[in-house]
């Protein structure tokens, strides 16, 4: 199965799994890159990102800036009907944590990796 017939046939909780991949491989990155290398400094790094919380958060300032496509994707992630509950964060958080998990994975499979990563930035600045 291609990228694009992923797209059309997964469903958001999958398109969120995968997206869980690609979000937290640009948080890797980005830590390496700042020049952290101990392993624990990393991991208590990385809960600035990760969480069900900081995700919505994220999410919150590049909502304006999304096409109606990418919204459509989110929504897509947000909406879907197998999703758990998070222990640190509301329904509501998780939701759109998972939401913005999916449009990760939405660019990803695109190959719209740039777009992908100027998102990022402005969410994480």
């Amino acid at each position: 199965m291609d990228n694009l017939e992923i797209l059309k046939t997964a469903d958001g909780a999958a398109l969120a799994y995968f997206g869980d991949c690609v979000f937290e491989l640009w948080v890797r990155e980005k830590l390496l890159k700042s020049g952290l290398t101990n392993t624990g400094a990393l991991n208590e790094q990385s809960h600035k990102y990760v969480t069900a919380k900081n995700q919505c958060a994220a999410f919150r300032r590049i909502e304006s800036l999304l096409t109606e496509d990418e919204m459509a994707y989110f929504k897509r992630g947000r909406n879907s009907t197998h999703l758990s509950g998070a222990r640190s964060a509301t329904g509501s958080e998780y939701r759109i944590a998972t939401g913005f998990e999916a449009l990760c994975a939405a660019l990803y499979f695109e190959g719209k990796q740039e777009r992908l990563h100027e998102l990022l930035e402005k969410a994480f600045e």
